[in-house]
């Protein structure tokens, strides 16, 4: 395998697998205060399926389009684009129940747009002229969503005075909560584990407007995984949420249990990407990483 970063996955990695099996490769292309989550959950499918596994962090979508890693935690947006490109490239295994009241025991989450705790804003109409930091041009919760909602309120990106360009979801955190950036749109899952790992910081933002609800990102497995270990990878991580020993971690991540998932599901994404697909996406070159 190359590109990425295997992560340690300590006291789950040490387990009883075949070890002549070609190891399996998961890869994280979420954000990154997810990674140690995905790598215990990662270590504990391929001990119930005996198959070696370890976790990198995602460095690029070209890692899918070769096959040089076989499991994927990934976006929507970048999932229906990538089977856009290439139907049969990737299929859909299973999503995450998040474990919170407003999610309704549904795979989905939410955009949560976030602002200083004191600043004067109180709504997403009060951001107009103000500074905005979105975490990718690739992401759904962070930036299509948004375009999505400025095309229903009949305005452009040019609504915001300045975007910038922060390369992921807890680097919009930080400068909001810095001063630097005015208002962010949070993936609800990272902002809640951020929430959980780092309440001084979190007790100083405000949600001030909430997008969605929309599918969760999702489990994929790539082309060259047999249909076969695709269903017992799927069916591994639907099991998660029965086990005592792994509820600690899956809370770490604010995951209840995960559900089997179908292409279908993303239909929503879908939609909203077919409103603001023609629009302008910003440039990288719009800020600093």
């Amino acid at each position: 395998m190359t590109g990425g970063r295997a992560i340690n996955c300590t006291g789950l990695c040490n387990t009883a697998v075949d070890s002549s099996v070609k190891p399996l490769v998961f890869a994280n292309f979420l954000a990154p205060n997810m990674t140690s989550v995905y790598a215990a959950l990662a270590a504990r499918v391929g001990r119930a399926i005996g198959v070696p596994a370890r976790l990198i962090q995602g460095d690029g979508f070209e890692q899918l389009r070769d096959g040089s890693v076989d499991v994927a935690f990934l976006c929507g947006l970048p999932y229906v684009r990538l089977c856009a490109e290439r139907p049969g490239m990737l299929y859909p295994l299973a999503a995450p129940i998040l474990d919170e009241a407003r999610y309704q025991d549904r795979p989905v989450y939410f955009s949560d747009v976030i602002v200083h705790r004191d600043s004067p804003f109180s709504s997403f109409e009060d951001l107009r002229g103000r500074s905005w930091a979105y975490n990718d041009p690739d992401s759904f919760s962070g930036w299509l969503l948004v375009r999505h909602y400025l095309v229903q309120i009949g305005e452009t990106e040019t609504f915001f005075g300045r975007l910038a360009f922060s390369g992921w979801h807890q680097e919009s955190i930080r400068r909001v909560h810095a001063g630097e950036i005015d208002a962010s749109a949070i993936d609800s899952q990272v902002l809640g584990v951020e929430r959980l790992r780092n309440p001084d910081v979190a007790s100083e933002l405000r949600v001030i407007a909430t997008l969605g609800p929309s599918t969760s990102p999702l489990a994929v497995a790539t082309a060259g995984v047999p249909e076969d270990l695709r269903q017992q990878v799927r069916d591994a991580l639907c099991d998660l949420g029965r086990q005592p020993e792994i509820r600690d971690v899956l809370a770490s991540g604010l995951i209840r249990r995960f559900t089997p998932i179908d292409d279908s599901a993303y239909d929503d994404i879908r939609q909203v990407l077919a409103v603001v697909d023609q629009r302008r996406a910003p440039s990288s070159s719009a800020g600093t990483r």
